[in-house]
């Protein structure tokens, strides 16, 4: 989890209520939206507090990893390679099993995400993005880490995010959320555009059916 203190409501990654399985968290202290949603970030520090609280978390019992912010796809070969427990850093790991679809994403900064960032995740490079509006109730919440919360806002601006990504793509039958703090507005995406609409639940709840057997009894 990165540091954050704005609000995580049921749908976000950092909701437990989001799951239908149990989960563990930990926070990666000093690493806040600023250090992950960045065209650059300081790979070694976010590299060292990653490997460090995966060991943690394996510790705890974990079978599986992932992370609360879908830029850390970038580290998910690193991760990995470290990692006592599978990695799935990132929804961006979604796009190329959606073999059948031509897929399209929606970020939280379209000037931020970078075609490494997708190659980290084995996606196309040329893969069709459109980010959440830079001076936006989304950004004010969730990139400058504030703590008020505008559901009605971030909606109207995650739909028309979508929008725009499907006026620019007409091909793109379906839509990966890069964010984790979107799936709240997947099923508002999902009537207004039309599409099939997939995001870090999903890649997780895969995870769990692989893994999740793991512990269960017996």
């Amino acid at each position: 989890m990165l540091d954050t203190r704005f609000p995580r409501i049921k749908g976000d990654i950092g909701n437990p209520a989001s799951f239908d399985f149990p989960v563990i968290y930990r926070r990666l202290e000093g690493i806040g939206p600023s250090d992950a949603v960045a065209t650059h970030p300081d790979r070694p520090r976010i590299m060292a507090a990653l490997a460090a609280n995966a060991r943690k978390l394996a510790d705890d019992g974990a079978v599986g990893l992932s992370t609360s912010c879908g830029f850390l796809a970038l580290f998910q070969n690193e991760l990995q390679a470290v990692s006592p427990i599978p990695v799935a850093t990132s929804a961006l790991l979604l796009v190329p099993t959606l073999k059948e679809h031509k897929v399209g994403v929606i970020t939280a900064s379209a000037r931020n995400l970078t075609a490494r960032h997708l190659a980290a995740v084995g996606a196309p490079e040329d893969t069709p993005i459109e980010g959440m509006p830079e001076g936006g109730s989304f950004a004010a919440t969730f990139l400058a880490n504030g703590t008020d919360l505008d559901f009605a806002a971030v909606e109207r601006e995650a739909i028309a995010a979508g929008r725009a990504l499907l006026r620019k793509n007409p091909g793109v039958d379906a839509i990966v959320l890069e964010c984790t703090n979107l799936p709240p507005y997947k099923q508002a995406l999902r009537a207004a555009l039309g599409v099939a609409v997939y995001d870090v639940l999903d890649l997780l709840r895969d995870l769990w059916k692989r893994l999740g057997r793991r512990v269960e009894p017996g």
